[in-house]
């Protein structure tokens, strides 16, 4: 048997901490490695394979539109780029979309966009962005400048200027920050990788209500959350807020690399021919994939479903909580859940994939919970069953 591991270590660059899995193929929940074993998934891809694993819709839809039209560049229409668009419109805040690859570039539009709206209306000077700590926004220069964790950033300094941090789910330090300079608050509705960080219900509309009477921009990243994730189809939905713009990738195209900035039309105005663009942006076998996603994912009760199954873990997460008492805190929303561990995280990731399951810790002691959305109460129950099998084994 080939060994791909010490392959890929000769001649892949390190900027991962990989598992020590070599994984070939999956379907719905399930994948399997290169012996043949099977596994558990839910890590999703970090919630990126919100339909599960080989989605037949979604392979369906790319490999016609392979054979049909696979790229034009961004000089002419196509019809697949159109529809995608018009179903996010049709089903969000947004009057506009801009297509790119990846959340990290939606990230960088989005923070274009927010300064050039902001010095068009405004003038120049108001060009700073009110970020969160803990949050993470993406390893471009941009995005990783609005990232309020150092350790994505150290060794990569002088960092791009004008991004000011603030703690998260705090009002009063957000509004002290606020000066003549701001122009956009930026956050995530809940932090993903910075440990599954549920906001206080009245946060976020309090953040709203702070832009609408400075005249900022209410800026939000659901990367992570959005598509689905967390049972609305963005995050956002579950506050009763909506945003100026929002970036979103992930499980745009459950797989595909896809980005997208949503933005109404008043902020989207600022962007014209030349401002802006991305060769591979929208190109037609991914919007049509995503086409697959979005309609799947609007479609009558997936949604509330999702909802349902979530309450549902949530419950169950709550329950081995009571039994292991080194979880300090459970918490998450939707299909999106958190364990926070007085100890370290990684020997439970490991025992679990020696059992069967795959999961994924963040922050050092967060066991991060991403399932695809289509996942059973029977596969959850068995995953559940082999994360407790594994605690018990890590922290008996």
């Amino acid at each position: 048997m080939d060994n791909w591991i010490a392959r890929a270590d000769r001649v892949v660059m390190q900027t991962y901490g990989r598992q020590p899995l070599v994984l070939v193929k999956g379907e719905g929940c399930r994948v399997w490695d290169d012996a043949g074993r099977e596994y558990l998934d839910l890590v999703a891809g970090l919630a990126v394979c919100n339909l599960g694993h080989a989605h037949p819709g979604v392979a369906r839809a790319a490999a016609e539109q392979l054979t049909t039209l696979v790229h034009v560049s961004n000089l002419y229409y196509t019809t697949p780029m159109v529809e995608l668009a018009e179903a996010l419109v049709a089903h969000t805040f947004a009057d506009r979309v801009f297509f790119c690859n990846s959340g990290a570039e939606a990230m960088e539009a989005l923070i274009k966009l927010c300064r050039r709206y902001s010095r068009e209306k405004y003038g120049p000077g108001r060009h700073q962005i009110i970020c969160m700590l803990n949050s993470f926004h993406g390893r471009t220069f941009g995005a990783l400048s609005a990232t309020g964790q150092g350790k994505f950033q150290e060794g990569f300094e002088p960092l791009l200027p004008g991004f000011v941090f603030v703690p998260f789910n705090d009002l009063a330090a957000l509004e002290a920050a606020v000066d003549e300079a701001t122009c956009a608050v930026l956050l995530e509705p809940v932090q993903g990788e910075g440990g599954v960080n549920v906001p206080d219900p009245g946060y976020l509309p309090a953040v709203r209500r702070l832009c609408d009477a400075q005249g900022l921009l209410l800026a939000l990243d659901e990367v992570q959350t959005g598509m689905g994730r967390t049972g609305r189809l963005f995050a956002h939905e579950h506050f009763g807020v909506t945003p100026d713009v929002l970036a979103t990738a992930k499980g745009l195209a459950n797989g595909l690399p896809m980005g997208a900035l949503l933005a109404t039309d008043e902020v989207a105005k600022a962007f014209v021919p030349g401002t802006h663009a991305s060769t591979f942006g929208g190109g037609p076998v991914i919007a049509q994939a995503a086409l697959t996603v979005v309609n799947t994912l609007t479609a009558p009760g997936f949604l509330a479903e999702v909802r349902e199954k979530g309450d549902y873990l949530g419950r169950r997460l709550s329950e081995l909580a009571g039994r292991f008492p080194v979880i300090t805190q459970v918490r998450g929303l939707g299909l999106m859940w958190g364990l926070e561990l007085a100890k370290e995280g990684a020997p439970v990731v490991a025992a679990a994939r020696e059992r069967g399951l795959l999961i994924n810790c963040t922050q050092g002691n967060v066991i991060r919970l991403l399932p695809p959305l289509i996942i059973t109460r029977e596969e959850l129950d068995r995953g559940l069953d082999i994360l407790a099998q594994a605690m018990e084994a890590t922290y008996p």
